[in-house]
Order: structure tokens, then C-alpha cells, then sequence
């Protein structure tokens, strides 16, 4: 492992993506967690050039507690026609107390020329003064060569003289960067390997996603000799993002055999990038590699009944080395084989009985028919299978009757919606009427207060997410609605499904189903 090195940059570049807005409580959260998963360098951000970057490695030198990574701070060489000594801001990166400094330099001399607007000679003399200002500082030096590629189809011999400098001068690795995320795998690992002989230093690599292909151009310079990646937990980052770290590292450790983390960290990773998701306030994508819902989902009758023999015929790797899981989907492409073993999944054993597994596909598919769809709703098929084995369905409650009216209040320049439930639960008739901010929250409101009284466990219980979908919209108003809800409990999260001629039936069904489910996992007896 001292021979490759992996270097996270999600709390500086991965938090350049649109929508994300980090805290420096959410960076010491995230930076706690990346260190679980035992990259080798956390890059913390620009300290000197973002007060929040500089209060981060103030409060990183007291409150992080780090047992794998080394902190970097990112900065830029001094400024040209300005003493190293006299540079505000790499001093800032002096006084991070970070171990490691990464300076990002121009490597194009186009953009030393236009965007610096200085000389090819002065823009060397910045790298190297600068790194050596730091050695003497007592810092680890990295160096980020900006626009690398371009720089070497424009002027090879300059960008190779930027690396050089920088090693002569004391820079550990020397990192490429597709800043434009243009390259292809085939020309990158060529100029890669023309680069490790002639920089004297470790060559990094650092890769941008716009041509979909940052993880492939990591992968084919580390087989030109790179030994050093860079990249972002779940390729956050501009634009299109960067390099997905983790799926970097399993491709070497699982696919290669080449050890890059700690032993048994990369177990860790699907728990690791779900936490950082949620920090981050970005919807999990779930079909990203590895670590997505649907990285081992799977639809088709035909891969059911190959994984019933063997689950590595469908699987390209243990899910469980990542710390993830297979999933079966139940849908209209489902077979038995797909039921008999989701329903293991979910806690039911129908091996053996055919009629059954025959009964339960043929409504699933006139279901699916229908409108509905259960590969995104386990609770709603939950219940389904219990009303199959068991021969009823969990209930909580004999619904009367229920209606919602919305009001426009044009004075207020707002509409509020009002629902009454009416239901006989707990021996009692029970009447609530409640407003919402439309008529499912309204809803929501009304049924939660109907129960409350008889099923205090509802308290713990919030709707958490809402969509909408029409089927069939070409039919116009008249096409059917499907409704998802998902529902958050004390210590799970779960999904229904309703479908309806309308958003308010399809809603009612599946928030019906939400809060039966929720009492049926905490073991209340329905009735």
C-alpha cells in the first residue's frame, strides 16, 4: 500500500457540484468518514481563499481525529511578481497546520499566458519557489498540474518542464488533471506513460467525468504508471463530476487484486457513501456501481432463475464485499423464481409451493397491469404476500368513508386543503378533520389524528417523500395516476404504492398502506 496512494478531494472539488452547500461541521462529519474508509489523504479545502476553509483547519487541528488520512490543504503557488515569502495566501496554506499542501500550477502555457498573464519562465520560478517555501516549512508537497492534457497537446515539452520544476523543487507527486474532462482512456494512458519517465516524481492522476469516462481514464493511468489517484465519493463534483473514488478502488482491489485501503475497509463503502449522500442533501443515485440500490437488483424472470442456482451467475461480484445487497424486483417481468425469492427476502418462505408461487405471480402481473409497480414498493408487496399466505390482510381499521376539499383563498393568495376521515378502529367510531398544505398532507394529518388515540406507535411515523406519475398520459385526464410514498419510522424507511383515476385515491391507497406497514413492523396485532 506505500506503493499507491488514494486521495479524496470531495470536501474541496466534490463540493464544487451544483446544490451542494457543506457546513464545517458537515466537512469534519464527512471528513470522519472518509477516514473510515481509509483513503490516504483528505483534501479539506482552500484555507486562505474561503473563510470556511480556514475555520475547517482551524477546527480539523482540535476536533479531527484521524487514524488512516493525512489532511491536505489545497492552495495555488504565489502569485507572479510577488515574493513566496510576501504571498497572503500561501501563507494561509502555512498556517492550516495541514501535513500536506497541494498546489494547483498552470500547466497549459496558454493559460500561463492568458489566464495568468505572465511568462512561461515566471510561472516556473512560482511552482518552484513555492515549493520549496513549503519544504522548508516542513510540508508534504503535492502538485495538481491544471489542464495537463490540454497543456501537453499544446506545448508537451513546457507541461513536462511544469512537473520537473515542481519535483526538482521537492513535490512528492506530480497529479495530472483533465480539468475539461475531454480525454479518452487510450490517449490519456499514452501520454501518462510518457510523463512517469520524464517527471522524476510519483505521477497522480486527476479526472473529470464529461466524457463519461473519469473512472476508465483513472483506471487506464494507473496501468501507465500512475500511483496516485484522485477522485470524489460518489463522483461528486463540477459539472459532470469526477472520478467516483470508490469505484476507482473497488475496480483495483476487486477486479485487479491490488490492495489500495486498509484490510476490510472497502466493506464499508456502500454504508459510507449513503451516510456522506445524506450529509450532502444529494438523492442517492441509485444506479450507481457498487454502492446504488440497484448495483445487484435484479428484474428479469430469466436472472431469478439462474440465481436460485448460483447468484455469481448474474452478480459480477459478491455485493457483500462493498457492504451491499442483491435485490430482487417484483414487476411484470417476474417469474416465479423472482417472487419465491424476493419473498425470502422479505421474511416468507414460498419454496415448494407452486400454486401459490403461480397465484401470487398472476396477480402481481395483472397488478403491474393495472398500473401499479412493486420493485419500488417492498412494503405494499409485503402486505400482498401476507394476504396470499395468510389469507387476510393486515388491517388497523374498517374505513367509513373519507373526502378532502381544497379552498382557494384568494385574499390570501393561497389554497388550503381540508380532509375529514371517518373510521372504526379500537371498538370506537372516530371522526378528524385537518388541513394541509394540499390535500395528501391534509389527508395525512386527518388519518394520523383518527389512530393517534388507538395506535400511539403512529407518532413515530412521518410520510417522508412524495411522487406522482401518470400512466398512460395520453389519454389525458382520464389517465390513471400512480402514487409512491415513502415513510420514515424509528429505525427503517419503507415504500407503498397506490393507483387511482386520481392523485387523491392513488395517495389515500398507498398512505394507507404506509401506516399499516409501519404498525405491522412494530409487531401491533391487526385485526
Amino acid at each position: 500500500m506505500s506503493d499507491f496512494q488514494v486521495y479524496d478531494t470531495t470536501l474541496r472539488d466534490g463540493a464544487q457540484q451544483e446544490g451542494i452547500s457543506l457546513s464545517v461541521q458537515d466537512k469534519l462529519v464527512i471528513a470522519g468518514h472518509l477516514d473510515d474508509l481509509g483513503v490516504g489523504f483528505i483534501e479539506g479545502g482552500w484555507p486562505g481563499a474561503i473563510p470556511k476553509d480556514t475555520e475547517f483547519f482551524r477546527r480539523a487541528a482540535t476536533d479531527l481525529r484521524l487514524k488512516h488520512a493525512q489532511l491536505a490543504a489545497f492552495g495555488a503557488t504565489r502569485k507572479a511578481g510577488v515574493r513566496v515569502e510576501e504571498d497572503a495566501q500561501v501563507q494561509a496554506l502555512v498556517d492550516s497546520l495541514a501535513p500536506v499542501v497541494t498546489l494547483v500550477a498552470k500547466s497549459d502555457i496558454r493559460h500561463v499566458e492568458r489566464a495568468l498573464r505572465t511568462t512561461g519562465a515566471e510561472n516556473l520560478a512560482m511552482v518552484a519557489d513555492t515549493v520549496r517555501h513549503l519544504r522548508e516549512h516542513g510540508r508534504r508537497v503535492f502538485l495538481d498540474a491544471e489542464h495537463f492534457f490540454d497543456g501537453y497537446r499544446a506545448d508537451p515539452a513546457y507541461a513536462v518542464e511544469v512537473l520537473r520544476t515542481a519535483a526538482e523543487a521537492g513535490a512528492e507527486v506530480v497529479a495530472l488533471c483533465d480539468t475539461n474532462g475531454g480525454m479518452l482512456p487510450a490517449e490519456l494512458a499514452d501520454v501518462v506513460h510518457a510523463v512517469v519517465s520524464a517527471s522524476g516524481a510519483r505521477v497522480g492522476i486527476h479526472c473529470h467525468n464529461d466524457t463519461g469516462c473519469a473512472v476508465a481514464n483513472t483506471l487506464a493511468a494507473v496501468d501507465a504508471g500512475a500511483t496516485h489517484v484522485q477522485g470524489t465519493l460518489n463522483g461528486y463534483g463540477e459539472r459532470t463530476g469526477n472520478a467516483d473514488l470508490v469505484t476507482v478502488v473497488a475496480n483495483l482491489e476487486i477486479k485487479r487484486g491490488q490492495q489500495v485501503l486498509p484490510t476490510g475497509r472497502i466493506a464499508e463503502a456502500t454504508r459510507i457513501a449513503h451516510a456522506v449522500d445524506e450529509i450532502t442533501n444529494v438523492t442517492p443515485y441509485h444506479r450507481r456501481p457498487y454502492t446504488g440500490a440497484s448495483s445487484f437488483a435484479h428484474k428479469a424472470g430469466l436472472h431469478a432463475s439462474a440465481i436460485k442456482v448460483d447468484p455469481e451467475l448474474y452478480n459480477h461480484t459478491d455485493p457483500l464485499r462493498v457492504g451491499n445487497d442483491m435485490r430482487m424486483l417484483v414487476s411484470d417481468m417476474a417469474g416465479r423464481a423472482s417472487i419465491e425469492l424476493k419473498g425470502r427476502e422479505l421474511g416468507f418462505d414460498l419454496a415448494g409451493d407452486r400454486e401459490l408461487l403461480g397465484r401470487i405471480t398472476d396477480r402481481v402481473k395483472a397488478l403491474e397491469a393495472e398500473g401499479y409497480t412493486f420493485e419500488a414498493a417492498d412494503a405494499s408487496f409485503v402486505l400482498l404476500l401476507h394476504e396470499e399466505v395468510y389469507g387476510f390482510r393486515p388491517s388497523y381499521c374498517s374505513v367509513e368513508s373519507w373526502r378532502v376539499i381544497t379552498e382557494a383563498r384568494t385574499d390570501a393568495g393561497e389554497a388550503v386543503s381540508e380532509a375529514t376521515v371517518k373510521l372504526h378502529a379500537g371498538g370506537r367510531r372516530h371522526v378528524a378533520t385537518a388541513e394541509g398544505n394540499g390535500p395528501v398532507s391534509a389527508l395525512d394529518h386527518a388519518l394520523r389524528s383518527a389512530l393517534l388515540p388507538v395506535y400511539p406507535e403512529l407518532d413515530g411515523i412521518r410520510l417522508s417523500d412524495f411522487k406522482v406519475r401518470i400512466i398512460d398520459a395520453s389519454i389525458g385526464t382520464d389517465a390513471v395516476t400512480r402514487v409512491l410514498i415513502e415513510t420514515r419510522g424509528p429505525n427503517s424507511v419503507w415504500e407503498t404504492v397506490g393507483v387511482g383515476p386520481n392523485i387523491v385515491e392513488a395517495s389515500w391507497k398507498a398512505l394507507l398502506d404506509g401506516f399499516t406497514y409501519g404498525l405491522l413492523t412494530q409487531d401491533v396485532p391487526s385485526r
